[in-house]
């Protein structure tokens, strides 16, 4: 009974171990649902799905996030990289990898994607209240790139009454604090990006950029992502490697609904 009610479970690991033994590796899930994000909660999952690998083993993670905490990705992905020193980390990202997803991904030697597969900007999102008490989500390098505009305006011409207009909209403490979280963000997408001799402030500076993509979602596909100097392995969609993430990432993806995170390895597995 108990195996007949866990069969879908059964069946997702069967194929995870057919991967393993196919790409030699020890290939790990985290599946996030739309309402979902990462945060320090994740890392019980992931210490679990680690427990049972060998110390320098090559790791896959098959990741579909919209984005979340900086500080709780950057765990997660120390996690991963301490289990697996001088061997290779890969992403497969058959759906998406949103913001700090993007910034996971980042750490790989190597990002597998699809058609289907989105990457997105690496600028934080932060939640203020406006003067009328209104929560609004801004984003820390829109933000800041629009206080340097008006503050450079002022600088050319001091008695510039719109910039002076605009700059009364800016609170000093909250300037200092995106501050902090762009450069934060930076630097850690900086040391990932090091990892393999990549032009990490180029490429750090593209993903923050606003000018370049026009709004946080905006996909950047895998031909986007490989012009960017990101490590890209192209799967076509009919290709049986892909068939079999593609596979098994719907079969996480339907355990994710009402808000739900799947992580599964092939031998833990847990849906919180």
């Amino acid at each position: 009974m108990y195996a007949a009610m866990n069969a879908g479970r059964y069946q997702r690991q069967e194929l995870i171990k057919q991967i393993n033994r196919e790409e030699k590796t020890s290939l790990l899930c985290y599946v996030s649902g739309l309402e979902t994000e990462i945060d320090r909660n994740d890392v019980i999952g992931f210490v679990e799905m680690l427990h049972n690998i060998p110390e320098n083993s090559s790791v896959d993670l098959l990741l579909n996030t919209y984005g979340g905490d900086v500080d709780a990705c950057e765990k997660l992905v120390k996690l991963i990289l301490a289990k697996v020193g001088t061997r290779e980390f890969r992403v497969i990202v058959p759906d998406l990898a949103k913001s700090a997803g993007t910034l996971m991904a980042l750490a790989a030697s190597t990002i597998i994607m699809s058609n289907a597969s989105e990457l997105g900007m690496i600028d934080p999102q932060f939640l203020l209240r406006d003067a009328r008490g209104n929560e609004l989500m801004y984003s820390v390098t829109g933000y800041l790139e629009a206080y340097e505009e008006h503050c450079n305006a002022l600088r050319r011409t001091p008695q510039d009454q719109i910039a002076l207009l605009m700059l009364d909209g800016f609170e000093a403490r909250t300037v200092k604090k995106f501050q902090g979280i762009r450069d934060r963000v930076r630097t850690f997408a900086e040391d990932m990006l090091k990892r393999r001799g990549a032009p990490s402030s180029t490429i750090s500076q593209v993903l923050m950029s606003s000018t370049k993509w026009k709004t946080h979602g905006q996909p950047i596909l895998y031909d986007d992502a490989k012009q960017l100097g990101l490590p890209i392995e192209y799967l076509a969609p009919d290709d049986p490697r892909w068939s079999r993430y593609w596979e098994l990432y719907c079969s996480l993806r339907l355990q994710t609904e009402n808000g739900k995170k799947i992580y599964e390895s092939a031998y833990a597995s847990q849906i919180v």
